[in-house]
């Protein structure tokens, strides 16, 4: 019994192990007409290889076909089906583990017949708004009604507009297309009773004819009047709104005169602008466009005279962004006006008015553009002109941005006026070109060394900001931050530092000073008005006044009867010479720079040479020798006295006492005794100058007095 187990065991082991195949699911057929039936199906998770044996009846049952593969598709021949048959499909699917078989389905061959792509043949303009198509199936169908779906959209757009019909010529007129426009053309067919419709054709592409061009659209730019009332006037004109996209123009035709006269001027031109040079009256203008078939109608302007006035009736406007557009909205004073020339120009492009753009608007106070449109960062310049019949008024202008971001780069900044507790930040506006957008406000930071961080946001026209309340002798750091509504830049960073002392302390601190060294002023000059004596020797000092010296008070009146002597004019008359007496100068003492100690030096001279002067025999004169110049030694004789005369120039110590000294010497020729023979005069040599008498001359004669007492004088 246990070995019998083991033999069925493995049997059973065997049996619960092995896999079948998936069914084959989801068939589905495709007559590819003139080619071949292609089924597919799901073949769900396979174990293994698996075969497929397909078998088809045809012929509505009659015939059978039966083929073999691995792939969960297979395509019969097209001499096996061919419309409009029926048809059934059953698959099995085929594994080591057994076999599994699908569900048997029918397929009416005329409900999936799929064709090739038509081809277009031609497409011919048959008028200024119609094409005529001609085209043809790839395959021959004659017993089948076909249905058509053409599509078409112009060369410049990426909309497609598509037309359903049904053919049976193989030629289909298009209509209702624009005048002189290229389009682009493609073709699809199927079977009335096909759910499968062909590819698209390749695409085709066809012009309209021509017409007569459409009216345009006309404006102009004024320029200012020189002094000889001379204008510019630019005239510039497009094709009118909702006329043809394109449209071959062979040119234009310009004609203008004044207001009040028929002289005409006619231009023609191929480009679209042209500027004219006109008076500053009143001028009518117009402009057509014209090809082979004929010309457009008139636009025609109205220029006015260089001093007229013009209307002004809008009173605000706004401009917003609104995805994707830009909007633009205004407010008229005047119900009457109802068309509006709108013009805008980008800020960076004003010189270049070939980038000014223009759009009317009739029955509106407001005006859209697509964002995509205009150039995303750059200013533009938006003006609106009220135009009322043929007068243009005065514009209203605002600037806008269609799309915004931060700057592309922060404000220049520096500091001013540094004081102990407060600086002023001044930054410079930001260059239109740099700004991306509109500058909402500033933003100012700022930070002490190691300190907290602050900041203070003004608006946009202001330029500069006072720090206050800051720390004295502290390092700060400043910057700058520009923001627009997409973001925000900062500048560059400067540092600066609070100064030690305010110019206010510096000038109480200087008014201090200045007040003490006044008051200590006045106050010493006070004090010298009440004890003048005092304030006059210290700004004065005494000078010693030579006549009030001793030397005065001890020669007293004696020098007021010396006169000078003169020389005797009889020579031959030797005896008994005396010398006349003669008063003596009044300022005499006042020219004698002696001190006490000279006249001493005097004195004593004067008693040690009283022996030599009896010699001489002298009788009424008596000489004193300067001790500045030493007698001459005793023995010699002289056989005539020299008359010496010498002044001696004043020293800095004279100059200093503002005296100067003049010294008086006379010597009188004295006769020699008979019996002495006359001998060479023997000169003394000059001594060294006596630092103490600086002042003094070399010699100095005193005339003595007739009336000085006896003992005091001296015969020879």
């Amino acid at each position: 019994m246990q070995t019998l187990a083991l033999w069925v065991l493995p049997l059973l082991c065997s049996f619960s192990l092995a896999v079948l195949p998936a069914k084959p699911e989801n068939i589905s057929c495709i007559l590819y007409f003139g080619r071949n039936l292609t089924c597919t199906w799901s073949p769900g998770e396979e174990m293994g290889d698996t075969n497929y044996t397909v078998r088809m009846t045809y012929s509505f049952g009659k015939n059978s076909y039966t083929a073999y593969t691995t792939k969960a598709s297979y395509s019969f021949f097209p001499s096996v089906c061919f419309p409009p048959d029926n048809c059934s499909i059953e698959v099995e699917a085929q594994n080591g583990d057994g076999k599994v078989k699908s569900d048997v389905t029918s397929w009416y061959l005329d409900h999936i017949v799929k064709t090739e792509p038509p081809l277009i043949l031609s497409v011919n303009p048959i008028s200024n708004k119609m094409f005529q198509i001609r085209w043809k199936p790839w395959e021959r169908f004659r017993l089948y009604q076909l249905r058509c779906t053409l599509r078409f959209r112009t060369v410049n757009s990426t909309h497609w507009t598509e037309v359903d019909f049904e053919d049976h010529d193989l030629v289909y007129n298009l209509t209702g297309l624009q005048a002189f426009t290229e389009y682009v053309i493609a073709l699809r067919f199927r079977t009335s009773e096909s759910r499968f419709w062909s590819n698209w054709s390749k695409e085709k592409t066809g012009m309209t004819m021509e017409e007569v061009p459409h009216i345009l659209d006309l404006w102009r730019v004024l320029g200012p009047a020189d002094v000889n009332g001379v204008r510019k006037v630019l005239l510039l004109w497009k094709k009118a709104k909702g006329a043809p996209v394109l449209e071959r123009t062979f040119g234009y035709n310009i004609q203008y005169f004044p207001e009040n006269s028929t002289n005409l001027t006619e231009i023609n031109v191929t480009k679209q602008w042209y500027e004219l040079l006109l008076t500053g009256q009143t001028h009518c203008v117009s402009v057509t466009s014209f090809n082979s078939l004929g010309k457009s109608q008139e636009a025609t302007l109205r220029i006015p005279a260089a001093h007229e006035e013009t209307i002004e009736c809008i009173e605000s406007m706004q401009a917003y962004l609104a995805e994707p557009l830009l909007v633009l909205e205004w407010e008229s004073s005047i119900p009457e006006v109802d068309t509006w020339m709108v013009e805008w120009l980008p800020e960076t492009a004003e010189a270049k008015l070939s980038a000014l753009s223009w759009e009317s608007v009739s029955q509106a106070t407001n005006w859209t553009i697509e964002q995509d449109e205009l150039q995303p960062f750059i200013c533009y310049n938006i003006s609106v002109y009220p135009v009322l019949g043929q007068h243009v008024g005065q514009p209203y202008t605002i600037q806008a941005y269609a799309k915004e971001k931060a700057p592309s780069r922060g404000p220049e900044t520096r500091v001013e006026n540094i004081g102990l507790k407060s600086a002023t930040i001044v930054w410079q506006e930001i260059p239109k070109s740099s700004r991306n957008g509109f500058i909402n406000n500033y933003t100012v930071f700022y930070q002490a060394e190691g300190g907290k961080e602050f900041s203070k946001t003004v608006n946009s026209h202001v330029l500069q900001y006072d720090l206050e309340l800051l720390t004295r002798r502290t390092s700060y750091t400043v910057w700058v931050v520009a923001n627009t509504g997409a973001g925000g830049t900062r500048g560059e960073t400067i540092n600066f530092r609070t100064s030690s002392i305010s110019v206010l302390e510096i000038i109480l601190l200087t008014s201090l000073i200045g007040g003490g060294l006044l008051l200590l002023s006045i106050f010493t000059v006070t004090s010298g008005l009440k004890k003048p004596n005092r304030l006059t020797h210290l700004c004065c000092p005494d000078v010693p006044n030579p006549a009030e010296s001793s030397l005065a008070t001890w020669i007293g009146d004696d020098f007021k009867g010396r006169s000078s002597p003169k020389e005797s004019e009889n020579s031959g008359n030797t005896e008994d010479r005396a010398l006349k007496p003669h008063s003596v100068p009044a300022d005499l003492i006042d020219k004698l720079v002696v001190n006490f100690e000279n006249f001493l030096e005097v004195i004593s001279t004067e008693e040690a040479r009283k022996g030599q002067e009896s010699i001489l025999g002298g009788e009424a004169n008596e000489y004193v020798t300067s001790p500045s110049r030493p007698d001459c030694p005793p023995g010699e004789s002289f056989k005539e006295s020299p008359v010496l005369t010498e002044v001696a120039p004043g020293d800095s110590h004279s100059q200093c006492l503002g005296m100067t000294e003049e010294t008086y010497t006379e010597f009188n020729e004295q006769p020699l005794s008979s019996d002495q023979s006359p001998e060479p005069e023997s000169l003394c040599e000059e001594p060294a100058p006596n630092p103490y008498l600086k002042n003094s001359v070399t010699t100095r004669e005193f005339l003595v007095h007739e009336n000085i007492p006896e003992h005091t004088k001296r015969e020879i």
